[in-house]
């Protein structure tokens, strides 16, 4: 069973305790912390309120199935979980098994004025699965019983899967028949298929298999209005493609139920590698040149200067990154140096070339291999980044992220400004924040911009919430002023939605509002999220 107060599985057991140097490093960057007390789950159930809906065949009003479903896994979220202050819980929680199931429940919730909440992995960290504070009854709906592989067409390499199918099943149920989907999320051990639809998500070797948009065939959602099944097509010019009305719609205008992918052979061989190059400045211009060249690599991940610093510090070894340390400066790259990892993902013979033309790219811009440690260490933590914010929060910090996308010709800037807008957003209450940024999705036109940022927590949990949101604003509005999106993958959520109408624009946001009315004229479906 998931965590009711944090990231992954009650089961696991892995330590989340910071180590005494990474302790120490934290402090002398921005200062000692002291820990927010934990509210018990006992403490949280006793808040729980009735449920304003009857008891029912079709769902739950069971008080902990309605607060494990209450939040995701947003700053302000894990805020609510560890403070035990969750604000609005839903009604009741529903757990189908089939599209049938779903389309009884959505006629119910019509039929009795019901606003409806998608469910898939409860991983979203922009708050697309909360209740509003409004006057309806709120249904959850959560889509996990619908996790199996439906069918395969291995001549046209289709794949249906049930909407609430977790990363790892849908990896192993293909896998057994030799193939994969090759999306990896950050969330992928507990975020769904349908999830990743919902939100247009990318995954971390999306330079192979592309993103969500790319896999996405076809499939079935229901609707209030009815259902609407999508064939698949290999292309059309048959005017809009109804698939990409659905594709980062959030939920507000049906639930998928059934999802027909693109998947691809499991590939021969996989690896990946790390090499740094002398300066952020000269590393953008090689791996501009090696995406742009279409170079067949699976992923690519570049850190500037301060995010490879502070990688190495929590690297471990300190006497094995001492070395590499020593040979990067006999090899003419020391302090400024920014860390650069790929992926090769294919035949032999692809990665042999992949990995060729890509080192004699970096080489001619300076580049040194540090050998295959530093690679087989990024993959064997892939996934482990949202446990960190455990041992963080038990030291006393807390740490969020913002990310986006621009072109090229804008990256440069919108990196730095971004992450120095938020390192100043708490300079009026005296508070250092240390923020880092890398570039983790990169395309021919321009690249994402992921900045990562830690602080410390508050005395309070509500001193540490506007904490938290004056660096959101900072970033929010960092990212608008660079012309960048407001989301590159963690959709928009509620956190995301006041900036959205400076993507849009007036007239985008109009034709999104209608397409909205088409499928949800009463403002059932997930509403107050995505649009302003």
């Amino acid at each position: 069973m998931k965590r009711w107060n944090g990231w992954g599985d009650e089961s696991n057991e892995l330590d989340y305790e910071l180590s005494s140097a990474a302790l120490g490093f934290l402090e002398g960057l921005i200062g000692k912390s002291a820990p927010l007390a934990d509210a018990s789950l006992k403490q949280v159930l006793a808040t729980v309120p009735q449920s304003r809906l009857p008891g029912h065949a079709l769902y739950s009003v069971d008080a902990e199935d309605r607060m494990r479903h209450a939040r995701g896994q947003s700053l302000p979220d894990w805020l609510a979980l560890r403070s035990g202050e969750f604000g609005v819980f839903p009604d009741a929680v529903a757990f189908p098994e089939t599209s049938e199931e779903v389309r009884d429940l959505l006629h119910h919730a019509r039929e009795n004025q019901i606003d409806v909440i998608p469910y898939g992995g409860g991983t979203s960290v922009v708050g697309h699965i909360n209740p509003e504070e409004k006057g309806r009854p709120v249904l959850t709906i959560d889509m996990t019983g619908m996790k199996q592989l439906m069918s395969l067409d291995k001549a046209s390499q289709i794949a249906t899967f049930g909407a609430g199918t977790i990363g790892p099943d849908v990896e192993s149920q293909l896998a057994a028949e030799g193939y994969t989907l090759g999306h990896y999320p950050q969330s992928w051990e507990l975020s769904t298929i349908g999830g990743w639809v919902a939100s247009r998500s990318s995954g971390q070797q999306s330079m192979r298999y592309g993103r969500i948009e790319q896999m996405f065939a076809g499939g079935r959602i229901e609707t209030l209005e009815g259902t609407l099944d999508i064939p698949t097509f290999p292309a059309s010019s048959a005017g809009p493609d109804i698939r990409e009305f659905f594709l980062g719609t959030e939920g507000r205008l049906g639930i998928i139920t059934e999802v027909k992918v693109r998947v691809t052979p499991l590939p021969a061989q996989e690896a990946f590698h790390v090499l740094f190059f002398p300066s952020w400045e000269v590393a953008l211009v090689a791996v501009r040149e090696i995406v742009q060249n279409k170079m067949q690599l699976s992923m690519m991940r570049l850190s500037n200067q301060l995010e490879t610093f502070t990688q190495l510090k929590l690297a471990g070894s300190a006497r094995i990154i001492g070395l590499l340390e020593s040979y990067l400066k006999m090899r003419g790259v020391a302090g400024e140096k920014v860390m650069f990892t790929f992926g090769v993902t294919g035949s032999k013979g692809q990665c042999a070339a992949a990995l060729r033309l890509t080192r004699e790219i970096a080489k001619r811009h300076g580049g040194v291999g540090a050998g295959a440690a530093l690679g087989k260490k990024w993959e064997h933590s892939r996934f482990r980044s949202p446990y960190l914010r455990h041992g963080l929060w038990d030291a006393g910090y807390a740490v969020d992220t913002m990310e986006t996308a621009v072109d090229w010709v804008r990256v440069a800037d919108a990196a730095a400004g971004i992450q120095s807008d938020i390192t100043h957003a708490l300079e009026d209450e005296g508070e250092p924040v240390h923020a880092f940024t890398h570039l983790s999705h990169m395309y021919g036109q321009g690249s994402s911009v992921y900045t990562t940022y830690i602080f410390r927590c508050g005395s309070s949990y509500e001193e540490t919430l506007e904490r938290w949101k004056k660096l959101k604003a900072a970033g929010a509005e960092a990212i608008v002023r660079f012309g960048g999106t407001i989301s590159h993958q963690h959709g928009v959520g509620k956190d995301h939605a006041q900036y959205l109408p400076s993507e849009k624009g007036e007239l985008g946001i109009k034709a999104i509002q209608g397409l909205v009315k088409v499928f949800d004229a009463q403002q059932q479906m997930n509403p107050g999220k995505l649009l302003p």
